[in-house]
């Protein structure tokens, strides 16, 4: 290993203790799902159901949640925000980000059909701004001054709301929004799926907001993941049912409508899904995409109106099973990723608007900038390209794609929601479709479509995770081929080569950061295996 690896590896295992993070329960194992490789690779079914039972904790934290004063505020907080015209901002990062701009564009979408509603009463905040939709950002969520930034250049005031979504509790981004936005005189909210008190007793970032009394806290711990460490599983779910339920209240109460009953509901969904009509459906499409991959070929979903939810699980495969990322037309020697979304009713930049409801929110940053937020040198002297134009390089419109369907086994899937307008639109314009995924939620309708938006993310999820799982990308039930994008996924990848390669951690740290100085040689173009299974496989063979 080179000297300045060694000084890199060194400075993690000795200076970053805040992100070696075992000790969280949505780092650890859940027991419900130790057996999930044996029982997918057994019966895709039984592989669903053992996949599924987890979420009834997400369930039980929703009774919970719902009946708080934490919520109680939240709502009424809500209301205050919208009686004064301000804004309701939703912050998060990763999967957290994805379903903060989800929500907005939610009630955007609302906005639109009803005057008693201004669209421009909701924002959202990504950390790497509406590109990191797409294409990981990569270690700007280590960073509290880029959430700081960022609420900076939404101007938030007094009159606004944040509500910070962050799985873990510990995403230093997040953390900056939260501090900015208190800074500022505005109604915050900190939502998280970790035990208040573990967070607050071992980790300095998160005892500052939740000591903090301008912060109110909405602590939705629902245990340990489906797969371990994958906190877009009941950690977004349960965080979409509870942003979701507060949004769907505030339209409620503003519209005289009757208000429901969202862990009831969410209960539906669950028996729903769980059905064994559901769960065949469900089971038969994971056979149809890991053959479809074992032949070599790519799936390319076709959507309209839940194209964003779609997006969100299929760029959230990127760094959970070290995919390849969302392609750019600017990159045409860069790997092909195994599966995209399009919308093929109009071009890039027109259905990226549609579908957020409003043009895209990129950041523009220069050196300066990133000079003046004490960002490393490295991102100083090469910021990277996450404007618009970057945005729209990802062809999710009717822009044609041939390398996607040249191949016998490339495959395109339509994906359809019962109550959703503009399936016949859709149906007449995605060309020579395979399958079709149907997927209701068996609930009753409501304004925004909280229980279809999450029925949309229970199925591709399970599908998704389904599908690696047979492909042989996870081990148990942790995520073996993970990215290393972060530092919080850094040490989950040590804790993962000392797991599964039976050696201590400050071997397995050594070990992964000398695989991450000899991957760094391969070539670009070529589709990178993960660093975990690079060093195991180096472990095996020594």
């Amino acid at each position: 290993m080179s000297e300045i690896s060694d000084r890199n590896a060194e400075r993690f295992l000795r200076e970053e203790k805040e992100f070696h993070l075992g000790f969280l329960p949505t780092e650890q194992s859940h027991p419900l799902t130790k057996n999930m490789e044996s029982d997918f690779l057994c019966d895709t079914e039984k592989g669903v159901r053992t996949l599924q039972s987890p979420d009834r904790a997400v369930l039980e934290m929703a009774r919970r949640v719902f009946k708080s004063a934490a919520f109680s505020n939240l709502v009424d907080a809500g209301m205050k925000t919208l009686d004064e015209k301000g804004r309701i901002v939703f912050s998060g990062c990763g999967a957290t980000g994805r379903l903060s701009i989800l929500l907005e564009a939610m009630l955007r979408e609302y906005a639109e059909k009803d005057p008693r509603f201004d669209a421009a009463s909701t924002e959202s905040i990504m950390t790497g701004g509406d590109f990191a939709l797409g294409r990981a950002v990569e270690f700007f969520e280590d960073y509290q001054s880029f959430g700081r930034r960022q609420v900076a250049d939404a101007g938030m005031g007094a009159h606004d709301m944040l509500l910070a979504i962050t799985e873990g509790g510990e995403t230093s981004s997040v953390i900056g929004t939260v501090k900015e936005a208190a800074d500022r005189g505005c109604r915050v909210f900190l939502m998280f799926n970790n035990p208040a008190e573990l967070l607050r007793k071992h980790l300095a970032r998160c005892r500052e907001v939740i000591d903090d009394p301008r912060v109110t806290i909405l602590d939705l711990s629902c245990g340990p993941m489906a797969l371990a460490g994958s906190t877009r599983m009941q950690a977004t779910t349960s965080e979409e049912l509870i942003a979701g339920a507060f949004l769907e209240t505030l339209v409620a109460r503003r519209s005289d409508l009757p208000e429901k009953d969202f862990a009831a509901e969410f209960e539906k969904l669950l028996d729903h899904l769980e059905s064994d009509a559901s769960v065949k459906r469900i089971a038969d499409q994971i056979d149809f995409e890991t053959e479809t991959y074992r032949g070599k070929g790519r799936i390319t979903y076709f959507a309209d109106a839940y194209l964003l939810d779609l997006f969100t699980d299929t760029a959230e495969r990127t760094p959970t099973f070290m995919l390849p990322p969302f392609k750019l037309s600017s990159m045409p020697d860069s790997p092909e990723p195994w599966a995209f979304v399009k919308n093929p009713t109009a071009n890039a930049p027109a259905i990226w608007e549609r579908t957020l409801h409003r043009p895209p929110r990129c950041l523009e940053w220069t050196s300066a900038d990133y000079r003046a937020m004490n960002a490393p040198e490295s991102i100083i002297a090469d910021p990277p390209k996450i404007g618009r134009e970057n945005l729209f390089e990802m062809l999710v419109g009717k822009e044609a794609c041939q390398q996607r369907f040249q191949r016998e086994a490339d495959a395109a899937v339509l994906v359809t929601v019962d109550r959703a307008p503009g399936n016949d639109q859709l149906r007449r314009a995605a060309p020579a479709v395979k399958r079709e995924i149907e997927i209701s939620s068996g609930c009753d309708d409501t304004p925004l479509h909280l229980m279809d938006h999450l029925a949309v993310k229970l199925v591709l999820n399970t599908i998704s995770t389904g599908t690696m799982v047979k492909f042989g990308r996870v081990a148990g039930n942790w995520m073996s081929w993970v990215n290393v994008s972060n530092k919080k996924l850094i040490d989950r990848a040590i804790r993962l080569i000392s797991d599964l390669g039976k050696v201590d951690y400050e071997y397995a740290w050594r070990a992964l950061f000398e695989s991450i100085e000899e991957m760094a040689a391969l070539p670009a173009s070529q589709e990178k295996p993960s660093p975990v299974q690079y060093t195991l496989r180096k472990l095996r063979e020594k």
